[in-house]
Formats: structure tokens, sequence, C-alpha cells
């Protein structure tokens, strides 16, 4: 059946319903404004097993003639919201470690998937990723004449055609969207602007020295008007109501630029003291402080509502609980947390601890090194991080990396003035110099290769696989943390 549907270059009908539900954004949302809502379609069995063939073709395709938007992270493989922020923050660090300051735009479109012009899409396919003859006849078979109602609290509307928008839920949805705005990357980085895209999310950055950040905020606040009139034109709209700017940097030239007034559409507009961008809180001077507040506010509001059923569930059923709904929230995207002061991170180990305590019926007054040592063998925050950048800079070593973190990961060996060094017969990677100890030593582009430089030869083997490299990975921080 898929076969025959691919070599006809068309959709049966029959695959194009929808059934979308309307999934409210966040708890804390107005459930009466509309906008708050995500349209989520359910859709076929098979027309997903369809999507999936034909996903993995395109994919191959972009990714072989080197199509794809290289500063967009979300649904690719190897990329992720965490290497979105590392990218993000790294050049953030790096400015900062420069003395420079860094005006930073967040960015994002009202109902982004639901207005994508299916004309202007095809067009896009056709000229700008070479789709042509029967694949681009049986995408825009696709994703035209498809039907959807809509089940609210039991009631199900009538069928209604969609005449725009690609369907949230499906699987080449997400994938066509991402061709759809490649576009918003060019137009910044024509402006000289740094960008990075989720989805619908895009950062705009801009560093330069406090001085000069009158003009450097010009230049970004120019950007964001072309990329608006990008949008309009193709039948998108920036959501002005949740554009946020923030200056980031060290705070002996912050002051100096929060002073700079920033106008968009004419409209005075101050920087704010926090932005939340993809789940992580950055404050102006990059200590993560209110975004460590906010994972152990959530960990112990989570930790409050399991001891409510403790008695009720087993040991294991109470570590998954745990699992899912508390240690999942420490170590999302822990790798920005590289680096930060210790007393920050202490505030993430009592997090850990209550939880250990709540599986395990140790009273507050015992040790608790002990219980995560030999009864629940966790790592402790410290090395979960160390962990994490670990892992990503093995990745960048064997490739599995996105594009933007290419280079970072040098070996001493493959440079011809350093490969007679000793320190090239250890599998090391040269680590790039800094001007200060706060925020250049936290950037990725010197914390990875730090990180792996510490590790012993052994982890080191270009014949370990990523199992086997996570497994002694383990080990040996389980013992620099416990031995």
């Amino acid at each position: 059946m898929c076969n025959v549907c691919l070599q006809d270059g068309c959709l049966p009908s029959s695959h194009k319903k929808a059934l979308v539900t309307p999934a409210l954004k966040k708890a804390s949302l107005d459930p009466d404004t509309l906008k708050n809502y995500r349209p989520i379609s359910n859709l076929s069995l098979m027309s997903k097993v369809i999507e999936r063939l034909v996903a993995e073709q395109l994919t191959e395709h972009l990714d072989e003639s080197n199509l794809m938007p290289p500063l967009q992270s979300a649904y690719r493989r190897h990329h992720s919201t965490e290497s979105a922020i590392v990218k993000v923050m790294s050049d953030i660090l790096d400015a900062a470690d420069s003395r420079q300051v860094t005006l930073l735009g967040l960015l994002d479109l009202s109902a982004a998937f639901d207005t994508v012009d299916h004309q202007i899409l095809l067009q896009r396919l056709k000229i700008s990723f070479g789709i042509g003859g029967q694949v681009l006849q049986w995408l825009e078979s696709f994703i035209t004449h498809r039907v959807q109602a809509v089940v609210f609290r039991g009631v199900t509307s009538k069928y209604v055609c969609v005449e725009h928008g690609v369907p949230q839920g499906t699987v080449l949805g997400p994938l066509l969207f991402l061709l759809y705005t490649a576009d918003v990357a060019a137009v910044a980085r024509a402006h000289g602007v740094g960008v990075h895209c989720y989805a619908d999310d895009t950062q705009l950055y801009t560093s330069c020295s406090a001085v000069d950040g009158a003009t450097s905020a010009a230049w970004l606040l120019r950007c964001m008007d072309d990329i608006c009139h990008w949008m309009s034109s193709n039948r998108l709209k920036l959501n002005v109501d949740k554009t946020q700017f923030i200056w980031l940097g060290p705070s002996a030239q912050l002051a100096e630029a929060n002073a700079i007034q920033l106008v968009v559409d004419g409209v005075p507009i101050t920087a704010a003291t926090t932005v939340r961008d993809l789940g992580v809180t950055f404050d102006p001077t990059l200590s993560m402080k209110n975004h460590v507040s906010n994972v152990v506010r959530s960990c112990f509001y989570q930790l409050r509502q399991l001891r409510s059923i403790r008695r009720s569930v087993s040991d294991d059923a109470m570590r998954t609980l745990v699992q899912a709904f508390v240690t999942s929230h420490l170590d999302h995207c822990n790798a920005a947390l590289y680096g930060v002061a210790d007393v920050v991170i202490r505030r993430l180990q009592a997090a850990q601890n209550a939880a250990a305590r709540l599986i395990t019926g140790i009273r507050r007054n015992q040790h608790i090194t002990p219980t995560l040592r030999d009864v629940l063998h966790w790592l402790p925050v410290p090395q979960r991080i160390t962990y994490k950048i670990a892992l990503m800079a093995f990745d960048c070593i064997h490739g599995r990396c996105p594009a933007y973190f290419e280079g970072i990961c040098t070996p001493v060996h493959s440079v011809p003035a350093r490969a007679r060094l000793r320190s090239a017969d250890h599998g090391e990677l040269i680590i790039s110099r800094t001007r200060t100890v706060r925020f250049g030593p936290r950037s990725f582009r010197v914390s990875a290769p730090t990180v792996w430089n510490s590790l012993p030869d052994s982890l080191k083997s270009e014949d370990t696989s990523r199992e086997q490299f996570k497994r002694l990975l383990k080990t040996v921080l389980f013992e620099r943390a416990y031995l």
C-alpha cells in the first residue's frame, strides 16, 4: 500500500482526515483564550507510516545536499533544546569573556504551523531545495485538500477543509515548517546578527562593547524589522506580546547597556531582568541563579505531590516517578550549568537529596551520601553536569553533533605544529585560551575539551561505542565523587 501511494504520487483522501484536540500550552494560562491552546492532530496509523517513509528519504536528500538550515535545532537528529541553549550561551559567554555585552532578543510566532501558505511552501521546496517531479506531486497531495474536525470536551465538530498550514501531530509537518522558515536565519546573517532557531522560536543576539551598545541594538532592531517584513510576506505573524529583550554580560558593563532605549514599532520597550528561553532562565550576569531557583521550586513541588502517595506505591514505582518528575528536571539542559558558583549547584543537590530521602525513607538528620552511593547509585549534581559535557564532547568527536559544534573538539594530533606533543598520544583536545575566570571556562568551546582531557585514556579509545562510553564514564565519575 505504501509503495502504491508513493508511486502514484498521491495520498488517499482517507488518510487526510484529522481529529484536532486543543491542548492548553501551560496549565497557568487562561483556558478561555484561544491563542493559549495548541492544536494537536490525531491521524490514522497508516498515514503516519507513509509519512515516516517520505520523511526518511526527504531528510536523507537534504542532508546529502547540505540543504538543512544549519542554525535550526528542532525536529532533527543529534539536535535538541540543550544543544541550542549551549550554542547560544557559549556565544554569549565568549563575548563576556572579551568584556562585551550581548543583546538577546527572543521572537515567537503566532499560530505558526497554522498559517503556512501551501503555494509558497511548494514553490520553496522546488526552487530552494530541489524537490520536483513525483516527490513534489506527493507532497502537494499531502498538504492540500485536508479536512479536520475539532474534538473538545467530548463534542466533535463538523469536518472542514484546511486551506492553510501544516498539521501538528504529523511526521512531515514539522520538517516542512523548518524548510518553509529556513530564510529567517539568512535574513539575520545578512545583518551580521547572531541567530538560532528552534521551530518557531527565534533567538537574535549581537555582542559589542558597552559604549557601542546603542549602535549594536539598532542593528538588531533593524534585523527584527526585516524579519517581521519577511514573515508578513510569507503569511506568518510575529507574536509581539511574547517578544523579549535582555542585556547579558559582565556586571560592570551592564549598567551602561541597560540605559539604552529600545523602540519596536514606535513603542519603547524596557529590557527584561530575566527571560525564559527553551526552558532555561537567563539572568543578566549569567549566574543561573534564577534558573536554578525555578528548577528547585519545580522539583520540590513535585516531591510534595509524590509524598502524598508514598505509602501507596512500591519503592521501584516511586523511583520511576521521581525519575520522571524530579530527576528529569535536574538534568534538563544542565550542560548550561557547567562552571557556575558552587552555592548555586548546592541548591540542586539539596533537591536531589530530598528525592533520595523520599524514595528510601532516610530521615533528614541522617547522612545522605551512603544512600546516594550504595542504594540508588546516583551521581551527585556536579558529576551529572560533567557527565553531560563529556557525552556531548564524545558525540562531537564521533560526528554525532550539530554542524554548529564542528571544530570545537579538535584533537591535538590533528594540528601539525602540535602533533609531536605528549598530549597528542593521549587523545587530548585543544583547549582555547580565555581571558576571564568567570565566563570563558564555561563556554562549550572550552568546557568540552577541558572535561574530555580530564578523563582517563581508557575512555578516549576510538573503538569505544557510545553505550560503552556512557557506562565507563559513569563508573569514573562515580569513583571520583565517592572514593
